[in-house]
């Protein structure tokens, strides 16, 4: 069966061949209600636009995707001036920074380059279909990409789930990635609880539509559970994921109540979250880890840069990248393998602001 063109396209919507070339390239010259039939057709086809669906058929262009929204954090760039030296470019690597990183490294070594999309600003129909017109193999954060988008991409090239479960019973037969962030917080949560003693913590999570940050909280809650202590229905304050809304649930938590009410510690379901609270702590006068212990998730190198160094759960970032890379050259070599469902492992890295001696770690394994 041979892919559908642009003319099928067309023919499917009503409309002409221009008609649907502009949708792709200039949308905002096509009016909604056209852009939409435009749309519905080339979904129902399974149509991949910039003629690269019919190449697809018979040769490669060696060069892999991933779709990744920006999570730019301009604070993250001016480390407050906490290290010893001024940072270099690796030390602000963020989580998306690393992973990029990870899977350039790796579709290099097989003689693939990496085609980056890195923010939705103008529309996912349009980003998306312009990535995966380009590429042989697809990789693509969860919760980026429309289900129903991905149904359509799925249908003529490989494509990986990053980071969180999959979304959908209808994207069962795609590889997947994620790391092991229950567990991960889980662990670094029962050491809070049995190695401090700490017994009020609060949960800064992120949107509720983050399936890594809610697999992060029901960790948090396991701890609580298994320490017989009240479990927590929710997060105490959700936020973005930057150091600025660190800063802001800084304020939120520590205007509830009098001291004694206040938490002992608090868990932030991100590094760059957490380091927004040390500064934000530290201009109010409460010491970490005196006062108030303070611990992230991720394991980004700036966490190693602040005062004091943020306890964190490690995932393995980098390889997040490079085991996309493996999935998708090896689906491109057997579209008919089983699918592939990979949960990597952290590690419980144990700092300062916690209350620990910087540096020791424990290994944490899923189940």
């Amino acid at each position: 069966m041979s892919a559908p063109t642009v003319y099928d396209v067309a023919e499917q919507a009503g409309v002409s061949i221009a008609t649907v070339s502009r949708v792709y390239r200039n949308p905002e010259s096509v009016r909604a209600g056209t852009r939409a039939k435009v749309m519905a057709a080339a979904r129902t086809l399974g149509y991949v636009p910039s003629g690269s669906a019919r190449g697809l058929a018979s040769r490669t262009t060696r060069v892999l995707g991933l779709c990744f929204p920006d999570y730019a954090d301009p604070d993250a760039e001016d480390p407050d001036g906490e290290s010893d030296g001024a940072p270099d470019g690796s030390e602000l690597m963020l989580y998306s920074d690393e992973i990029i990183r990870g899977m350039e490294r790796a579709a290099r070594r097989r003689g693939y380059a990496l085609l980056i999309a890195a923010s939705l600003a103008e529309g996912p129909e349009n980003l998306v279909a312009e990535v995966a017109g380009r590429v042989d193999g697809f990789a693509v954060l969860s919760q980026t990409v429309p289900v129903e988008e991905l149904e359509v991409i799925a249908r003529r090239l490989p494509v990986v789930m990053l980071a969180g479960p999959r979304e959908d019973a209808s994207l069962d037969h795609l590889d997947h990635i994620e790391v092991a962030n229950r567990d991960g917080e889980l662990a670094l949560t029962r050491h809070l609880i049995a190695d401090h003693g700490l017994r009020r913590l609060a949960f800064v999570g992120s949107t509720p539509d983050s399936p890594d940050g809610e697999a992060r909280f029901r960790g948090f809650q396991a701890a609580h559970r298994e320490a017989g202590l009240p479990v927590p229905e929710r997060p105490n304050v959700r936020a973005e994921l930057t150091q600025a809304e660190g800063h802001r649930a800084v304020g939120e938590l520590l205007a509830v109540g009098s001291a004694g009410e206040r938490p002992e510690g608090i868990v932030f379901a991100n590094d760059q979250m957490a380091v927004g609270a040390l500064t934000a702590l530290r201009r109010r006068g409460v010491r970490v880890p005196e006062d108030l212990a303070v611990v992230g998730f991720d394991g980004i190198p700036l966490g190693r840069l602040v005062t004091p160094a943020l306890t964190t759960v490690r995932q393995p970032m980098r390889r997040l990248g490079e085991k996309a890379v493996e999935l998708l050259v090896a689906r491109l070599e057997d579209r008919k393998a089983e699918p592939v469902s990979v949960v990597l492992p952290v590690s419980v890295i144990r700092r300062r602001s916690c209350g620990c001696d910087d540096g020791s770690s424990d290994s944490v394994t899923y189940s």
